[in-house]
Parts: C-alpha cells; sequence; structure tokens
C-alpha cells in the first residue's frame, strides 16, 4: 500500500509539474521573460568579459607551510561563469563544480577524476575517501577525508592554452562570421602513475579545458604505454561526476526523472545512433543511480544523479610499447535557466564554439543524373542564380567506390569546371542499412552469424575487408578528384560485431570502438581538407558540417501547400538543438516518393508562387535545403525569382545565419516568426513573419528583443524601406506593426 501511494505522488508531481511548464509556455501572445543569469552581465549577449584562467592557489584554512608545499594546493579553473576546483592532495579529486552564474554547487560528492580498466584491472586515477553522507559537500570534511590507497598517484600537473582536437580548412565563403579555431581557453594536465611495480612505464593523464565566455568544460584521459610489454585499455570512464539531483522523489524510478531539467548538458564526440538527436546518440553519457547515495529521499535509491561518461563496449585497445591511447572528449554545459529559448540558446552557442563548421552553410543543389553533361547544366545553372554547392544525388549513378582512372578523371574535370564557376561539386554515397555478404556484414553476438540485431537490420562492419576497403577509396577519391562535398549516408550506427575474423577489430569488444574510430578519422580528414560533410547522424563534434533537420521523406509526397506548413513546423522544432545552418531541409522539385503532380513542383514555372513561397520559409528561417531535380529554373522568370531570394539571402546572410527566437509554432492558421538575433551585428535583429492564410494581415506582434541587446528602444525597417522607432520595455519586449500579404512573407531588420 505504501508504494502504491508513492507511486501515485511521484506521478502526481510529475503532472503538476508538466502542466506549469505547458501553462507557462502557452501565456498567451506574450513570450516568457528571459531568465537573466546572476553575474552582472549575460554572457549571451557579450561573453568578452569571460575570459578563463586556472590558477593554483593554498587550499583553503591551510596552515602557513601548505602554501609553499605544491602537494597541499588545489588547482581552480575560472571564467567568471563556471568553477571547477581540483584538489592535488592527499588525492587528487574534484572538489567543486560551481554553477557561478545561479551561485549553486553542482557535485554534492567526491569521486575519483576517472577510471581505466587495464588488462582486466579498473584502476582509479585519484579520489578521496571518507565523506559521511553523499547529499552535498561540505568543505570542512575534505580535511578529513583520505586518499584511495588502490588508486593511483598524482605526479605531475602541466597547464596552458586550448589546443585544437582537429585541423580544420574553413569555406570562408561559406561563413558569415570569423570563429576561433581552436576556441581560446585554457587547459590542465594532471599525470597519474600506478603504485609499485604494477603496470610499469604506463601512465594515464586526465586533461581539462575551460573557454572562455561560455560556461562550458570538456575533459579527456590518455593512456601512455611506456613499458616493455604490450597492454590493453579494456574499459575507461572519462568522467565521474556525482551531480545534484534534478528533484527529489520518494516514489518514482529512472524513468520518472526524465521530465525534470537537469543543470548541466553532458555530450561526448562519441555519437551515433541514426536519430538526428543529441539526447539520443549519446551513448557515451549515462545518468546512472549511485551506490554511494544510501541517504537520498527516493524509498528504493533510485534517483540517477551520477554521471558516468564510457562506452558501452570496450574499446579494449591493445597499446604496443610506445604507443598511447586517447579517450573521447566529454562537454559539460552549465544552465543558467530552465527556459527553453534559454537553454537552447546556449546549447546552440555550445556547438558555434566547439564545432564552428557547423556555421558553413552553402546553398544546396541536388543534381539527379552524374551523367557529365547533366552535371554540368546543374553547375551552370547553380552559378546562375548563385547557388553554392551541387551534390551528385542518390539514384544519380555517382559511384564513390569506383577505382577507374578514366572514372576519376572525368570528375576531376568535372570538379574543375565547377571551380571555375565558385560552385563546390561532391556526390552521394551509403555505408550502412544495406548487405554486403556474411563474410563482410556485422556478426549477431547471440547467433555467430549477420542478421537481426543491427540498427538497419543489415550492415556491413567497417572492420571486414570490404569496409577497410570501401574507406580507402573515399581516401583515394577525394585526392584524386578534387571533390568538395561528401553526402554520407547511413554513416556507422554503433553496431558491434561479433566476428574474429575482420582484420579491423580482433572481436566484439573492441568492435564499437574501432568501428567509429575508423569514419570517425575520416571524417577528421575530410574537415582538414575543407571536404563539407552532409551526414544524417550526430556526428557534428567529429567534424561533420550538417545533418537532417529533422523530417518524415513521406511527407514530401504530399499536396504542396501541406508541405510549406509542415516545412516550418519542422525548422520551428529542429533549431531548439541545431543552428540554422545545422540541419538541412529538402525540396522535392520533381517527384519525391509519389504524390503525383499535386505533390510536385515541375514544371517549375506552373507553380512559381509554391516554389517562391518555399523559399521564402528556409531562406528566411537562414536553413538550407537540398532542392532535388534536374534544374533550377526553367523559364527567365523562374530564373528571375530563385536568383532574387538567393540574392536576399546573401545580403542578409549574417543575421539570418544567426541564431534564433521562437515564435509560435507555424499551424496553419495564424501568423507564426522567427526572430533571428546577433548582438554583435550592425543589424542586430530581424523578424521574419509568415502568414499561411488567404488573407494579408497586419498587426503588433508582441517580439521579444532582448537576446538582440537592444534595451530601450528599436528602429524597426520592412522591407519597402521605411522605419519606425518602438519602445523596449524592461523586460525586453517590444510591440512590431507587422503586415504580411496572404500566403507571403514579411521581414523586419532592427537596428539601435
Amino acid at each position: 500500500m505504501y508504494h502504491a501511494r508513492m507511486a501515485i505522488r511521484s506521478l502526481l508531481h510529475v503532472v503538476l509539474w508538466l502542466a506549469a511548464s505547458c501553462s507557462c509556455a502557452a501565456g498567451g501572445n506574450a513570450p516568457p521573460v528571459p531568465h537573466v543569469n546572476i553575474v552582472s552581465r549575460d554572457w549571451l549577449i557579450d561573453g568578452s568579459p569571460f575570459a578563463a584562467t586556472v590558477r593554483r592557489e593554498a587550499v583553503p584554512g591551510g596552515s602557513p607551510d601548505d602554501v609553499g608545499n605544491d602537494d597541499r594546493r588545489q588547482i581552480v579553473l575560472d571564467n567568471g561563469l563556471v568553477r571547477r576546483v581540483i584538489r592535488t592532495w592527499p588525492g587528487a579529486a574534484t572538489v567543486a563544480i560551481d554553477n557561478l552564474m545561479t551561485r549553486a554547487s553542482e557535485l554534492r560528492s567526491v569521486r575519483p577524476e576517472a577510471t581505466v580498466t587495464i588488462n582486466g584491472n579498473e584502476c582509479s586515477l585519484g579520489g578521496l575517501l571518507g565523506q559521511p553522507i553523499h547529499n552535498y559537500l561540505d568543505p570542512k570534511w575534505l580535511d578529513s577525508m583520505t586518499d584511495d590507497p588502490a588508486a593511483w598517484r598524482l605526479v605531475s600537473v602541466t597547464t596552458g592554452k586550448t589546443e585544437p582536437r582537429m585541423d580544420w580548412k574553413p569555406r570562408t565563403q561559406w561563413l558569415s562570421v570569423s570563429p576561433a579555431w581552436p576556441p581560446a581557453g585554457v587547459s590542465v594536465h594532471l599525470e597519474f602513475a600506478p603504485l609499485g611495480g604494477q603496470f610499469a612505464g604506463v601512465t594515464a593523464t586526465v586533461h581539462y579545458e575551460l573557454y572562455d565566455g561560455i560556461p562550458l568544460l570538456s575533459k579527456w584521459i590518455t593512456v601512455a604505454n611506456n613499458g616493455p610489454v604490450s597492454i590493453t585499455v579494456d574499459a575507461f570512464k572519462a568522467e565521474i561526476l556525482a551531480t545534484v539531483e534534478p528533484t527529489s522523489m520518494v516514489g518514482g524510478n529512472e524513468s520518472a526523472f526524465a521530465a525534470f531539467p537537469r543543470s548541466m548538458h553532458v555530450e561526448t564526440e562519441y555519437a551515433f545512433g541514426g536519430s538526428m538527436d543529441t539526447s539520443l546518440d549519446s551513448p557515451g553519457v549515462r545518468w546512472k543511480v549511485d551506490p554511494l547515495y544510501q541517504t537520498q529521499v527516493n524509498y528504493e535509491r533510485r534517483t540517477p544523479c551520477l554521471l558516468e561518461c564510457s562506452p558501452h563496449h570496450g574499446p579494449a585497445q591493445v597499446l604496443a610499447p610506445g604507443e598511447t591511447f586517447e579517450s573521447f572528449r566529454v562537454f559539460e554545459l552549465l544552465y543558467d535557466s530552465t527556459d527553453r529559448e534559454r537553454r537552447g540558446l546556449s546549447l546552440r552557442r555550445m556547438y558555434r564554439v566547439i564545432a564552428p563548421w557547423v556555421q558553413e552553410n552553402p546553398l544546396i543543389f541536388h543534381v539527379r543524373s552524374a551523367d557529365p553533361a547533366a552535371v554540368r547544366a546543374a553547375i551552370d545553372q547553380a552559378a546562375t542564380v548563385g547557388f553554392e554547392l551541387v551534390i551528385m544525388t542518390f539514384g544519380s549513378g555517382f559511384d564513390i567506390e569506383n577505382t577507374d582512372p578514366a572514372y576519376r578523371d572525368q570528375l576531376r574535370r568535372l570538379a574543375d569546371e565547377a571551380h571555375a564557376r565558385g560552385v563546390a561539386l561532391g556526390g552521394y554515397s551509403l555505408l550502412a542499412s544495406r548487405s554486403i555478404d556474411e563474410h563482410n556484414d556485422v556478426v549477431n553476438p547471440a547467433t555467430g552469424k549477420p542478421g537481426g540485431f543491427a540498427t538497419f537490420g543489415n550492415s556491413p562492419c567497417i572492420g571486414s575487408p570490404w569496409g577497410r576497403s570501401y574507406f580507402e577509396k573515399l581516401y583515394a577519391m577525394f585526392e584524386a578528384t578534387g571533390l568538395d562535398v561528401l553526402e554520407h549516408d547511413g554513416s556507422y550506427p554503433g553496431d558491434v560485431c561479433a566476428s574474429t575474423d575482420h582484420p579491423g577489430h580482433r572481436g566484439l569488444q573492441d568492435s564499437q570502438w574501432s568501428q567509429w574510430r575508423t569514419i570517425t578519422e575520416f571524417y577528421r580528414w575530410c574537415r582538414s581538407r575543407g571536404v563539407y560533410l552532409n551526414v544524417p547522424d550526430w556526428y557534428y563534434l567529429a567534424g561533420s558540417n550538417k545533418c537532417g533537420m529533422g523530417y518524415r521523406e513521406t511527407n514530401w509526397s504530399l499536396p504542396r501547400e501541406q508541405q510549406e506548413i509542415i516545412e516550418r513546423q519542422n525548422i520551428h522544432d529542429g533549431t531548439w538543438t541545431k543552428t540554422p545552418s545545422m540541419g538541412w531541409m529538402f525540396v522535392p522539385l520533381t517527384e519525391y516518393h509519389g504524390g503525383g503532380p499535386a505533390a510536385t513542383i515541375e514544371p517549375l514555372a506552373d507553380h512559381l508562387d509554391h516554389y517562391e513561397r518555399r523559399l521564402m520559409n528556409l531562406l528566411g528561417a537562414g536553413v538550407q535545403a537540398c532542392y532535388r531535380g534536374p534544374r533550377l529554373y526553367d523559364t527567365d522568370a523562374t530564373r528571375e525569382m530563385v536568383g532574387r531570394w538567393v540574392a536576399w539571402y546573401k545580403q542578409h546572410r549574417a543575421i539570418l545565419d544567426s541564431d534564433v527566437i521562437h515564435g509560435p509554432r507555424p499551424d496553419g492558421r495564424n501568423l507564426d516568426w522567427l526572430l533571428h538575433v546577433n548582438p554583435a551585428l550592425a543589424t542586430p535583429g530581424m523578424l521574419v513573419v509568415y502568414n499561411p492564410s488567404e488573407q494579408a494581415v497586419s498587426v503588433d506582434l508582441p517580439v521579444n528583443v532582448y537576446y538582440t541587446g537592444l534595451r530601450t528602444q528599436a528602429r524597426v525597417r520592412g522591407a519597402a524601406g521605411n522605419a519606425i522607432t518602438v519602445p523596449v520595455d524592461p523586460r525586453g519586449l517590444a510591440m512590431i506593426p507587422v503586415t504580411v500579404p496572404a500566403r507571403g512573407v514579411a521581414w523586419y531588420e532592427f537596428s539601435p
């Protein structure tokens, strides 16, 4: 009976919380008041005051002798937004992660800095023992806590600046900003060694970075084998944090806590799964039950408040003498609000900082045929109207696996012709979601045979002979031809492989890590050469440029007018977690997945109004689509219309590629809008308003202009050139008079 009451109370708690959230989100037309962090300046408006620093300091309360003893000190990473404190004595351990924006502690208990399992032995790197309870961490307890006698000892500390985790050759013509790479900040490196003669010559280093202007830390580990024999790195935990729980519930299990927003977003490079969603494609991040937390409120002690970042399998990597293993990197972003928009802005800023290539945003033509004459026509049309990239799409006949020198020479000539017109050229290749044969497909651990378990049913193993040959062909094709883009469908989705015969891995435990390493090393190589990557999976941190914004392909067989609204809904929903440049959309110029004439834009001149609305939808949002068909225009009028909207986008590219504040979700009945914001620009805001109705609409829109940086007033200019000044209230709210034509768009620039 007690358990039933607790379950009901837990469910009621969740329902009430969700109801309150929905009520706030639906509060009429007025946008929510932005949460402004406690620090004196808002880092989302101006991050320049928040430079990252690293310092060593005496342990608080230490004796005078402690000040001169480097072992009895602590290391502080601090940028005015977040602070991480690592004690170095008696055992190295993080003793504080402080959210300086909210004045909240994110840490409630001390754990090892990392663990690494070598030859079957799990080894802790640092840590402190003796914390009396694990609900919170009182600094007074630290002086009486002891080191773990079995843990590896800290042997050296070095500090420095951030370093690039991969080379990047920017495509500056597709960038409206000049992002820093690597992101500015500071680094700390803690080297650990085992006690006694165990694993002689082996060391492990825990690396940290803190970045300027954003509440963001990263962390990873390396293991160096300088001993006389090979070792196997069976497993690792690159991060272990006993964090403050998002809420306390007497009843409920792990799933019940998912409704409550955490104050920290955690993401790693180790991302795959094919859902195009960071929350689902993060197999390296796990929020677990904490077995040490015996005094928590939850009756069955099922609160998921222990963060562990590690692979599900392996990596099971063999290190010969002289070799070094490197883990994936963990990124930890602290939030200062539960407001959805502000959290989204924070997350999108993170991607701009640690994966700045996602801001490359070319206009893309998907040409249906790889026949040289068709490709030349596509290049000519793209150059004429201002499109910047031509992809020989799926089903076009483009074959990246073709090793015939004559074929590669043909592609090289086409690439040269495209470059002469200022157009990039590339093509499509499918990796997973197909079967090669029983010798090259991933092997089911349960049956010892392919099939029945892979993400897409069947998939080739990247470590198989076929997989190794496939990637050799990819490298060779780009080196031989000068092609600029790869649309890589079915990118590695995370399938394991139980084969012991594949040359790229030894067995099940190392199969996932080895396959992920193969594909991400290739993506990094592409990034160093400026090869643009369209990848329908969450490989941004490993080097990909763009992923799907989020759509159902068969929706593009719906009647044209329905596609228009769904398109804007997809953009509205996708840009909560992606910048406009991070997600592609799709425009089926020719029939796609059926639908007949009602779904098809061709002949383009016959549906010019619809074609124009698609350009309005996409370019007005700063979102690029894959325009798939044999041509971009068919008449002078079509060419003029497409070229006019492309020119408009390029004229306003800087603000349109900037971040967005969301208006109402498109519903096909009322006005919907997006506000682009960038306080660093002379034009810090642009409002783009869509009218789905058959009548023109004139109305005053309540718009949250806080993130433009405009504080007391805004100068608003419409397409006609007329400008008015509107007041901005203390909440950042401005009433903007708009007039939008029937089934049309209106845009308004904001300036001081």
